[in-house]
């Protein structure tokens, strides 16, 4: 285990290090002079662009700025924004309390939504199988700015339920008012979810094992929870991992659509204005988190299944 858990661990380091080369790296191939977009729509001069790519350190060498960048995000310092002149690692701060509620409260939905309609649709064989997985088809098929429009109309301007816009004060509050970003962002996921849950059930449904269990009288609640649910949770708790690891980069459309001010629209607007800095680390930040997710996720298997265990020992 701790052999697994030092491979593991080692071709995280060695991935996120070959991340950081990509994203740093990829920022230089986009057209355009950021010295330029420094200088704003006043007119400047070419010494006057030499001044700003000096003060920003622009013309300095790739490999130098590169490792002067790696430096500083190894201390926790990711530059400064060249669009709001504030450190990188502020900004971000600011922003992350909204997005990470909204992507558990989503990660939440997608998971618990997600398993139950694919149990209830594999022990429903029929109509209401039939009735799930057409609800699923939909739900994949519908982009999340469709739903996010669509919730607006109905439940903010046509109900009055739910704010259009913002992200509430206090935890209630805010709960209240990420609601329907949730649900835009969790929908397309949980029909993600729900489809490979069905077919895992389905699949330990028939196996020899169940067959025995149920020959031999144990209630179907038992047989459900202890031979069905329990060796269909491996391909689970992949997807699962996957899903969650990409809600950080799905909440860019969500957090526009709602006017949220958090990671995701900070994201977009930094590309737009092209705020390299600012691309750099929340691009870093999500390769991080989908990552360690992952890792999270392989750490758990021998827990849910004993028998990875006992391979991962035997090889």
């Amino acid at each position: 285990m701790l052999a697994f858990l030092g491979r593991r661990l080692g071709s995280l380091v060695l991935t996120l290090f070959v991340s950081s080369v990509l994203i740093f790296g990829s920022m230089y191939l986009v057209p355009g002079d950021p010295a330029t977009f420094l200088a704003g729509s006043t007119k400047t001069t070419p010494a006057q662009l030499d001044v700003l790519r000096a003060e920003y350190h622009l013309d300095d060498p790739l490999l130098q700025r590169y490792t002067e960048w790696l430096g500083g995000v190894l201390h926790g310092d990711f530059g400064l924004s060249l669009q709001y002149k504030e450190s990188v690692q502020d900004l971000i701060a600011s922003r992350l309390p909204t997005t990470l509620t909204l992507v558990v409260y989503a990660g939440l939905l997608i998971l618990v939504g997600g398993f139950v309609l694919g149990l209830v649709a594999a022990l429903n064989r029929g109509l209401v199988d039939k009735i799930i997985l057409l609800a699923i088809s939909a739900a994949v098929a519908t982009p999340v700015f469709v739903v996010g429009v669509l919730l607006l109309a109905v439940f903010s301007v046509g109900l009055g339920w739910f704010p259009a816009t913002g992200a509430g004060d206090g935890f209630a509050d805010r709960l209240w008012h990420l609601t329907l970003p949730a649900i835009a962002l969790a929908l397309s996921l949980i029909g993600a979810v729900a489809r490979i849950s069905r077919s895992s059930f389905v699949e330990n449904l028939h196996r020899d094992h169940v067959m025995v269990a149920r020959g031999r009288g144990v209630p179907e609640n038992q047989v459900v929870r202890r031979h069905i649910v329990r060796n269909s949770l491996g391909p689970i708790a992949t997807i699962a991992g996957l899903v969650v690891a990409g809600l950080i980069v799905a909440t860019t459309i969500v957090e526009t659509a709602f006017g949220l001010n958090g990671v995701g629209s900070l994201l977009q607007a930094s590309v737009a204005k092209r705020d390299f800095p600012v691309v750099q680390a929340i691009s870093l930040l999500v390769v991080g988190a989908f990552l360690v997710c992952n890792t999270i996720v392989d750490m758990l298997y021998p827990i849910i299944d004993p028998r990875v265990a006992s391979w991962r020992k035997a090889s």
